[in-house]
């Protein structure tokens, strides 16, 4: 018996330790957090200079496997996918960028973040790394770059995946961002730090674990991005919507949607199903906008199912 309370006095000593240092260094507490997490999924850290702007991103899995590069959302980074990542490292070469104006990428006040804009700098990415052909996911607004740049540039990408994507009527078809258009108010952009627990309670059906140093850290960089971040979700809700330009492309593409979407409606699942006629579709219960955070291993599984039916 007194070797079982010396066990719980223990460990909850180190459970009390930890949360001491959670709180007293948050910054390191969150980037080392983070770091775990990345060696878990087999992810290191690298970055790509362009013209104007940087991209840091993280990368995995074997040189020679086929190459699966996955775009973050509005608010997002390239750590967004990283849960999902373990899974998909085995199989694949992943490469998950930030994109210019989020994440650790470069900022620039004066640029332009339009939709088009964005492609073309996920295009300059992709030739930097050498990458001619790759297989592309995204979601939310990398949804809507992935979809755009599969268009454009039809013959550099295998196949889509697209998870809660912005960029048709149907899917921006919610009462959150008609609340946007006429007020403003927008659970994206934080101002304090009290609305990142808005953040999560609106992007997840059931949220996940984030450590208090992370959802600190997280929510301190996106009050210091309030601005640039208003003036990109004006371009965002204001570029061209894809069913105004494209019609029935060829890219095979896997279309995942959470049902308890609160920012995108799941009925833009079906406008994407006429994009993309070469189609899977899943609809994913007691999930919200963020499925490969949400349900990792799920939606990692669904994605490996669907590549082999290209195979």
């Amino acid at each position: 018996m007194s070797i079982l309370i010396t066990v719980i006095a223990i460990v909850a000593g180190l459970l009390l330790a930890l949360l001491l240092f959670d709180r007293l260094l948050p910054a390191t507490s969150a980037r080392l957090a983070l770091q775990l997490e990345r060696r878990r999924a087999g992810l290191t850290l690298a970055e790509v200079s362009l013209p104007g702007c940087s991209m840091p991103y993280l990368h995995g899995g074997s040189p020679d496997a086929p190459v699966l590069v996955l775009v973050h959302g509005f608010g997002g980074d390239k750590d967004n996918f990283t849960r999902i990542a373990g899974f998909l490292t085995p199989h694949y070469r992943v490469i998950c960028p930030d994109l210019p104006g989020f994440g650790d990428a470069s900022r620039d006040p004066a640029a332009s973040y339009g939709m088009s804009d964005q492609v073309e700098r996920l295009r300059a990415f992709l030739d930097q790394l050498g990458l001619e052909r790759v297989h592309l996911g995204g979601n939310s607004m990398g949804g809507f770059i992935s979809a755009q740049f599969s268009a454009a540039y039809p013959a550099r990408v295998a196949s889509l995946w697209l998870l809660d994507a912005a960029g048709t009527a149907a899917a921006q078809d919610t009462l959150l961002l008609k609340r946007y258009l006429e007020s403003g108010d927008m659970p994206l952009l934080l101002r304090r730090q009290q609305d990142f627990a808005v953040l999560v309670r609106s992007t997840t059906h059931r949220p996940p674990y984030i450590p208090w140093s992370l959802r600190t850290i997280l929510a301190q960089r996106a009050i210091r991005d309030y601005p640039l971040h208003s003036r990109i979700m004006q371009q965002l809700t204001t570029s061209p919507l894809l069913e105004t330009q494209y019609q029935a492309l060829a890219t095979p593409c896997l279309i995942v949607w959470g049902k308890q979407d609160q920012i995108l409606n799941p009925a833009g699942a079906y406008s994407f199903q006429a994009l993309f006629p070469h189609n899977q579709l899943q609809l994913m219960e007691g999930i919200g906008h963020l499925p490969m955070i949400e349900a990792p291993k799920r939606s990692a599984a669904d994605y490996l199912a669907f590549r082999k039916t290209l195979a």
